[in-house]
């Protein structure tokens, strides 16, 4: 693996062009939206808001027309989730289903599996989660217990899965299970699309220090699934999610969620700030550059059909350190103390970013876990 991985590229001019749309959009919808509605970024639920999206063709836009999509490519993309997440819009409702369920469903699904989720996603009513993580696993995927048992014609799951964004709200979770014994760690695994009103399905949520509901737990207990219900090759299950999560990875919702917060601190510290408020902010705004052009490279790689695991690890954990560093250094900057009621929107979305910001370097896979895919890219492991 090289630095070179993050050459520098731009976003052509026919994918820049659908920015001032995406701005026009989000004026009208989201004008009376406030700054602490704003700063659940890309966890804020809002069906009818996905709803609207997906009218303008705004979610599954990269499934192919005859599936309800557009056939866009990924910087057209990029360009319109930037947008959404710069302006804390929630996306939360259709965001797994549109960044990774919907892509693998059309990769590795059958027709069935297609025709049958993928218009559904494209008009903003199926959403889904991603059941990876396990207790004792974390993000060490390659160690995950939960089990499918195939009998007859049909599959029988048991486990549990942990911190599963928005289980408690999906219609479906695509499941990484042990489906065969493997001398591998990596082998005998394999995905299933999981109907989570079936029997045996239990959802818990996990409450976070804000008192919101984003995690859960979910617990499988012989469940029963289809033959029809295994994404792509018995025991590909390794190969599959490992391309899944360089798109999760990689993307600007891995940097911007603390938008929000560095917004209502540039108001509040206004025209003439300090040296010091000159100086953090501008050191904010220089890595946030430098992070978007990473995201940027990484979307260049996808485009070119790559696989850019290394890369995008990278992303993920400058990011997850930067969007974490904003609410350390929003308390350095100012004598504006935090409070979850009756401040004003910056005291407001700083004690709301102060409770929320740990939880950023666990989603989307542990700093050690990243910076264990880094090292062993860098041929240090």
């Amino acid at each position: 693996m090289s630095i070179e991985q993050f050459n520098y590229c731009e976003i052509p001019a026919a994918a820049e062009a659908l920015r001032g749309q995406v701005r026009e959009f989000l004026r009208e919808n989201l004008a009376d939206f406030p700054p602490l509605a704003r700063a659940d970024s890309w966890m804020g639920f809002d069906p009818e808001f996905s709803r609207k999206l997906a009218a303008r063709g705004w979610v599954g836009m990269a499934l192919p027309k005859q599936y309800g999509g557009a056939d866009a490519t990924p910087f057209e993309r990029y360009v319109v989730i930037e947008e959404l997440l710069a302006a804390g819009a929630p996306v939360s409702a259709h965001w797994f289903a549109d960044r990774q369920s919907g892509p693998q469903i059309l990769t590795y699904g059958s027709q069935q599996q297609r025709d049958f989720h993928l218009p559904a996603i494209c008009r903003g009513e199926r959403f889904f989660c991603i059941g990876m993580s396990e207790p004792g696993s974390g993000s060490d995927l390659a160690s995950i217990k939960s089990r499918a048992v195939k009998q007859g014609d049909k599959w029988i799951l048991n486990g549990q899965k942990v911190w599963t964004t928005n289980a408690h709200r999906a219609h479906y979770m695509i499941g990484l299970f042990r489906s065969s014994d493997s001398d591998s760690r990596h082998g005998g695994m394999s995905q299933f699309l999981i109907d989570l009103r079936l029997p045996g399905v239990t959802v818990r949520p996990i409450k976070d220090l804000t008192g919101s509901e984003h995690f859960n737990e979910v617990f499988f207990d012989n469940v029963e699934l289809t033959a029809d219900d295994i994404i792509g090759a018995e025991g590909q299950g390794w190969h599959q999610v490992t391309a899944e999560l360089a798109v999760e990875r990689s993307g600007p919702e891995r940097f911007l969620s603390s938008m929000a917060l560095l917004k209502t601190l540039i108001d509040v510290v206004g025209a003439a700030p300090d040296k010091l408020q000159a100086k953090e902010i501008g050191r904010l705004t220089a890595r946030l550059v430098t992070l978007r052009q990473m995201s940027l490279a990484v979307t260049q790689q996808l485009q070119e059909g790559q696989n850019p695991a290394w890369a995008a690890s990278c992303v993920k954990d400058l990011g997850s350190v930067f969007e974490q560093e904003i609410p350390e250094l929003a308390q350095l900057l100012t004598d504006i103390a935090p409070t979850a009621q009756g401040g004003c929107d910056h005291a407001l979305v700083l004690a709301h970013l102060m409770q929320q910001a740990p939880s950023f370097s666990l989603r989307g896979g542990t700093r050690e876990i990243l910076r264990g895919i880094i090292a062993k890219g860098l041929g240090l492991r």
